[in-house]
């Protein structure tokens, strides 16, 4: 009777212990099933399987923004401050500014220091391409470059909303955001220069920077200092002197700096500070798209005086054909340029950015 029930019992468990096994394997299973449901969707609703897709994506190339007067453009991702994106000239398409040429791939040859100018392989020079546009009515023309733009924000302000569109005007390379600078003058209608630094006569008590162009250190250590200026910006139609005197005097330092921006399809403009400029000889010998100015307006910052100049320049343009003088972002500049021009055209004058007075003649 005992023996009959101990058997009984071990039935009983073995039973038991085999529904719960069974109970785990239908409830792991059910988990399985919820699970390849939540992770793969259903099925049988049809609803398909998403997948990963891990092929780049060609993102397209679109200008910046408008930018509130009064304030640089921002900084693209990626970029740092001062610079232009590198250029990828298959895919990237030219930027402009309003209606003026900002950057043109064609016009650029990327390299590790920035974009740098060059002549496009069907034969457009930047000088050309970044042109401000100019009325050609037979009257006399003048130029007028004012330097200095890109370092202080307040006084860059004040001449983009001061001066008259057809002012040319000369940016310093040193500003971490000249290039957002650059492209409001453009959008303005300004045409730019590039003011590349030059030794003048009491370096170093005047000094332009490390990057100063300078007599006696050779060709190759100047050109590196050129090509470094020269990727700052973009869209501009040449070069000016910033100081110079000492440099522009000798002939042996100067023309390699003029021959490598005639190959890169680049104007030189002569501010006129330096007083024994040999840059008309040179750039005459080398073929280099030259203009030189004849006076500085404000070398006495009063608006009498810059008034005198300015009647010279009508003086000289008339006997001539052309004429160029050159000034500094000063207050008293802006003020007495922009009352000087609005007058020009009832005087007989035409006032005209400086790639229209530009003379090319190689010996």
């Amino acid at each position: 009777m005992v023996a009959g029930s101990l058997t009984g019992e071990k039935s009983l468990r073995r039973g038991a212990q085999a529904l719960a096994l069974a109970y785990l394997v239908v409830f792991a299973a059910l988990i399985a099933t919820a699970a390849a449901i939540t992770f793969l969707g259903n099925p049988q609703a049809g609803e398909a399987v998403a997948q990963l897709d891990l092929a780049p994506k060609r993102v397209a190339h679109r200008a910046p923004a408008a930018t509130p007067a009064g304030s640089p453009a921002a900084t693209l991702p990626g970029q740092t401050a001062g610079t232009t994106p590198p250029v990828d000239e298959a895919a990237a398409a030219p930027e402009t500014a309003g209606r003026s040429l900002v950057a043109d791939p064609a016009l650029i040859e990327s390299t590790p220091e920035g974009p740098l100018p060059k002549i496009g392989d069907d034969g457009t020079m930047p000088m050309r391409a970044y042109a401000a546009p100019t009325v050609s009515n037979g009257k006399p023309r003048i130029a007028i470059v004012i330097n200095g733009l890109g370092i202080s924000a307040k006084a860059t302000q004040a001449a983009l909303a001061g001066l008259p569109a057809d002012v040319t005007l000369g940016f310093a390379p040193y500003a971490a955001d000249v290039q957002q600078w650059v492209t409001q003058a453009r959008a303005k209608g300004h045409e730019v220069l590039l003011e590349v630094p030059m030794e003048p006569y009491d370096f170093p008590d005047s000094d332009p920077g490390q990057y100063t162009l300078r007599a006696g250190i050779g060709e190759d250590s100047n050109t590196h200092r050129l090509v470094w200026a020269l990727t700052r910006m973009t869209g501009y139609v040449g070069v000016t002197n910033l100081l110079g005197g000492r440099l522009l005097s000798d002939a042996g330092a100067l023309e390699p700096v003029l021959t490598y921006l005639t190959r890169r399809g680049l104007l030189f403009y002569d501010n006129g500070s330096a007083l024994h400029s040999v840059a008309p000889d040179v750039s005459s010998r080398v073929g280099t798209y030259f203009a030189q100015a004849t006076t500085t307006i404000d070398t006495i910052q009063s608006a009498m005086e810059i008034d005198h100049q300015l009647s010279d320049l009508e003086t000289e343009a008339r006997a001539k054909g052309s004429a160029s003088g050159s000034g500094f972002i000063y207050p008293v500049t802006i003020d007495r340029v922009n009352v000087w021009a609005k007058g020009l055209a009832g005087r007989g004058f035409v006032l005209v950015p400086v790639s229209a007075i530009v003379s090319q003649t190689k010996q």
